[in-house]
């Protein structure tokens, strides 16, 4: 079993400048309208269809996850390995990105 990898947000940054990626919230939709990265899509692990979503996900990309602790992120990212993704990274918390200068949207 592959493990996940948790990125630090200094780590994130450097490997998004490498592969930029595609940055997932997987808090819910009232967390991500309160205030989410930049760029970042919303997809709700909580919501019960996270692995109806990320069926469709190109495998071949990279994902970098993220919640509001990297609990959820975590075991997103673990679905997502499980599921034949390469590429999935516990980018952890939203206040551990933001406070690490990462710019964030309301």
């Amino acid at each position: 079993m592959t493990t996940v990898i948790r990125l630090t947000p200094e780590e994130l940054k450097a490997k998004r400048e490498q592969d930029p990626g595609i940055l997932l919230d997987v808090r819910t939709p009232a967390e991500y309208q309160a205030g989410h990265v930049q760029g970042a899509s919303n997809v709700d692990f909580l919501g019960g269809q996270f692995a109806a979503e990320f069926a469709s996900y190109d495998k071949s990309k990279t994902y970098y996850l993220y919640c509001a602790s990297g609990n959820r992120s975590g075991k997103a990212a673990q679905m997502m390995l499980e599921a034949g993704f390469e590429k999935a990274y516990n980018a952890g918390g939203f206040a551990e990105l933001a406070a690490a200068g990462f710019p964030v949207e309301y």
